[in-house]
């Protein structure tokens, strides 16, 4: 049985994922959290977002923003990356993720879901039942409360290192 708190993978970075595996392989939509996945917290899309969708747009895959912010953070933001957004998702609980899917028209066997923690992010997806890519946070500064939960995810990931080691992913 799958650990709801392990991710499917994880991956240095967003912009390292080989999305196009992924396309190959029937995958055809893609969920992302936004802040210290795809930009450092707080800041607007830059270039190289808008790029990463632009590139995923062309090969055929729907992408949505799911995040736990508020609608005048998450809106521009999607506006530039011409993703459909779910706002104040409450991640982790079910109810962002399954809108998301159905938003996109997608279904857990052929969705990714692409985030920075593993509380919010890899649990929900995880209980969503998608395939699920942790990737490494892109700034150190974070709110107070992210950071606490830094430090009980590095604790999670200890025994998920140790996991795969053991038994592969």
């Amino acid at each position: 049985m799958r650990h709801l708190l392990y991710p499917s993978e994880t991956s240095e970075s967003t912009y390292t994922i080989p999305f196009e595996n992924y396309y190959d392989e029937g995958y055809r939509g893609i969920i992302f959290d936004i802040d210290n996945t795809l930009v450092p917290h707080g800041a607007p899309a830059d270039n190289r977002a808008v790029e990463l969708f632009d590139r995923l747009h062309e090969m055929g895959f729907k992408t949505l923003l799911l995040s736990n912010n508020k609608e005048p953070r998450v809106a521009p933001f999607a506006q530039a990356v011409e993703a459909e957004y779910i706002h104040m998702a409450n991640k982790p609980l079910l109810k962002g993720y399954l809108k998301a899917m159905e938003k996109m028209g997608t279904e857990p066997a052929n969705t990714l879901f692409v985030g920075d923690q593993i509380f919010t992010d890899v649990w929900g997806a995880n209980r969503a039942g998608m395939h699920t890519i942790l990737v490494g946070q892109i700034d150190i500064k974070e709110e107070i409360q992210i950071v606490l939960k830094r430090r009980l995810e590095a604790v999670v990931l200890f025994f998920y290192k140790r996991h795969v080691r053991k038994h592969g992913k």
